[in-house]
């Protein structure tokens, strides 16, 4: 049994006493009602400018209106499917699955369990955790408004107007969603997205009648508010959050005042919103390109976000510090070497949960081509694909493109910040994690193993499912039981804390990766398991055979405890031209993967095991050919 006091230790080292500190004071301005005065419900209405004057002197966007955009018109019945299916009242969440909230959802509602949240309450009373509510995320879906890029884009290329629907959708929120009430203003990155796709929409849908002075007022009083709760929280996803999050908010705060100078006291929240991004960048990603979540959904999050800033930044001549330019050009490259040529599809690593925020294309979710080619083309004036990108158009090309194509490269890749190593070959993918965490882990899975092969995820990562569910099923997601890697017994190798945070974070000790005459060799050695023994350490050997579907993999626990046994685990689906080669005993079981956020479907997994004084495990695996 671990002693509180060696797990207080333990979150002091790893997240700072920065973080520690803010957090005690900000739950103590939460209790003792300081936030609750400071975001007050009932403020002045703010009286900027007339619709007509925005209309006149509306600054530099991706486009002025719906008139502006060059884009080849091409209705699709798939596009209209799923336009119907919104105006019908069903909305996709998380980019895969719909659910029918009606033509007047109350915005409050979780539409997967039912229940509904107290409008009444002040934002700073609601809980984000609740077992009741269920996973607050479902709440927060629509409120995104990330589903009007389905109705402006069936608008463009149909010729269409649903600006009516539009604007009763954003005028229905508004009036649902008092001021600092509810759980829709409990995030400031839900209210910073929220901001984006309503602008988006009412540049799209500018010179629309529906767009009448009233419904402005409405809507700038409540972009400005909102906004200004983004500002006056800012520091809490700066400090406590520094992700995404921290990138959304500060990039809006950018944006926003950049779109709106008039608002009040928005050149201070500009200069500090686009400083505080330029930091954050410089934190976040990487030198090598990869990024501090150790996320592939999370990692484009960014991309999007940095299309957004740069074209942004670009048409009002208000360039970023040019490493924001590097690191969005390194991101880019990162992710496309991980990208499986034939889907489009990365490895679904890390958490993700859904994050598609500005979806301009029909392109499955996880299909990462739109969004790599649209900050692609802003940063080099190529394209990255053969296929069509409907994202590309609606953003456009800069002005003055400073960076080469990138090249999809063969045999060994190394990423050595982020810990990742990649051999690709024509039909076959291998995508290895052996990471350092100076930044807080979401999944316990250093040395795992994705495999491709033609097109397909032979061996893959169980993914995430839900961020507020049972235990188990928490445990078993962000564990390493969901990973293709090892544990000992059923323990994981961190120790699991609430919420998102775990203890005795792994650590890479060395990596290597090379090629030989006849295949291409991983080695690797991480610190794992040190809530059981400070000193054990997992180190796994990866021999790819050149230009054949076959690996050897041999996983070592040194300074292995006594009584515990090793456990070699590989996720995939049913697959009949799987072959596998070890001395050693494995069980086959059917188990949990989660391609897209709240679903879950069965797959198999192997599970080979070592004897109680055995520290060692051998596999070959072979992928028969047709």
């Amino acid at each position: 049994m671990i002693h509180k006091f060696a797990l207080y230790k333990q979150l002091l080292c790893n997240m700072g006493v920065r973080y520690i500190s803010y957090r005690l004071f900000f739950e103590l301005k939460r209790k003792s009602g300081i936030l609750k005065r400071k975001f007050p419900t009932d403020p002045q209405p703010v009286q900027t400018m007339s619709l007509a004057e925005w209309k006149n002197v509306s600054k530099p966007f991706f486009f002025q209106s719906r008139n502006d955009i060059t884009l080849k018109k091409q209705p699709d019945e798939n596009l209209k499917q799923s336009f119907e299916r919104i105006l019908n009242g069903e909305i996709p969440f998380f980019n895969a699955q719909y659910f029918d909230v009606g033509v007047h959802y109350d915005w409050l509602t979780n539409p997967d369990n039912g229940y509904r949240y107290d409008v009444n309450r002040h934002w700073t009373e609601i809980d984000d955790y609740s077992k009741e509510a269920g996973d607050i995320k479902y709440v927060w879906e629509k409120s995104r408004f990330s589903y009007l890029y389905t109705i402006i884009r069936y608008d463009y290329h149909f010729d269409e107007d649903h600006s009516p629907f539009v604007f009763q959708e954003i005028e229905s929120w508004i009036k649902a969603n008092p001021l600092n009430k509810g759980p829709n203003f409990k995030c400031s990155q839900e209210i910073s997205l929220r901001l984006l796709n309503w602008i988006f929409a009412l540049y799209f849908y500018k010179n629309s009648d529906s767009l009448t002075e009233d419904l402005f007022q409405k809507l700038l009083h409540s972009i400005y508010r909102q906004l200004h709760h983004v500002y006056h929280n800012i520091h809490f996803s700066r400090i406590t959050v520094r992700n995404n999050h921290a990138l959304t908010e500060t990039l809006t705060l950018y944006i926003v005042s950049t779109l709106f100078p008039q608002f009040p006291n928005v050149s201070s929240w500009k200069r500090k919103g686009k400083r505080w991004f330029e930091k954050e960048i410089e934190y976040q990603i990487y030198d090598d390109g990869t990024f501090l979540q150790f996320s592939m959904n999370y990692h484009r999050v960014v991309i999007q976000l940095l299309t957004w800033a740069i074209k942004i930044a670009d048409l009002n001549t208000d360039p970023f510090n040019p490493l924001v330019y590097n690191r969005a050009y390194q991101s880019l490259n990162f992710l496309y070497q991980c990208q499986e040529d034939r889907t489009g599809y990365l490895p679904n690593y890390g958490s993700n949960d859904g994050a598609l925020f500005f979806k301009l294309s029909d392109n499955d979710y996880r299909d990462y081509r739109p969004q790599l080619d649209a900050l692609h083309i802003l940063l080099t004036g190529k394209s990255l694909y053969k296929e069509y990108c409907e994202d590309t158009f609606w953003y456009g090309k800069s002005k003055k493109p400073d960076f080469e194509p990138i090249k999809k490269q063969g045999g060994i890749s190394c990423f050595k910040a982020g810990g990742y190593y990649l051999i690709r070959e024509a039909e076959i993918f291998t995508f290895i994690r052996c990471g350092k965490h100076n930044d807080r882990p979401a999944h316990a899975d250093n040395l795992h193993v994705d495999i491709w092969y033609k097109g397909e995820n032979i061996f893959l990562d169980g993914g995430t499912y839900k961020y507020n569910t049972s235990d188990d099923e928490l445990k078993y997601f962000m564990g390493t039981a969901s990973h293709n890697t090892v544990m000992l017994d059923d323990y994981d190798q961190m120790l699991k804390g609430a919420r998102f945070i775990w203890y005795y974070w792994s650590q890479a000790i060395n990596a290597q990766i090379e090629e030989q005459n006849e295949w291409f060799e991983f080695r690797g050695k991480v610190s794992c398991f040190r809530h059981l023994s400070a000193n054990i350490i997992h180190e796994r050997i990866i021999r790819k055979y050149k230009n054949k579907p076959e690996w050897h993999i041999t996983d070592i626990i040194h300074n292995k405890p006594d009584g515990k046994q090793i456990k070699q685990l590989w996720h995939f689906p049913e697959n009949d031209r799987l072959r596998w080669d070890s001395l050693n005993p494995f069980k086959k079981e059917k188990t949990f993967y989660s391609p897209y956020y709240g679903q879950k479907e069965l797959v198999n997994r192997f599970i080979f095991t070592a004897g109680e004084k055995e520290n060692r495990i051998e596999t070959k695996i072979t992928i028969k050919e047709n």
